[in-house]
């Protein structure tokens, strides 16, 4: 499984396609703005909503983004997790929306 840290992810700049599994309640707390929400309720219905091209897939701290990567994987998509998620990513201080 391809990996990359919140740093690393940042300087990619938000021209990428990122993914956001957590629920709607996790996001209407703290979300990363450029982030498109798909919940792992509803990410085998909605694989197909991720561009052939890869994505970055992101949760909490890593465990759930990690099974939606595999699961992409196996459809043959390209993905990348998340390394700590929005946890990971508060603590270094990027950008993220409240509310």
């Amino acid at each position: 499984m391809k990996t990359i840290s919140v740093e690393a992810l940042h300087q990619l700049g938000d021209q990428i396609t990122l993914i956001d599994v957590r629920e709607p309640d996790e996001l209407a707390e703290v979300r990363i703005p450029y982030a498109v929400s798909i919940p792992l309720s509803e990410f085998a219905d909605r694989a197909d909503e991720v561009p052939a091209s890869g994505a970055y897939i992101l949760c909490h701290a890593g465990g759930r983004s990690a099974r939606a990567v595999t699961f992409l994987e196996e459809l043959g998509k390209d993905a990348t997790n998340v390394e700590g998620g929005i946890s990971a990513w508060q603590q270094e201080g990027l950008p993220v929306e409240r509310g």
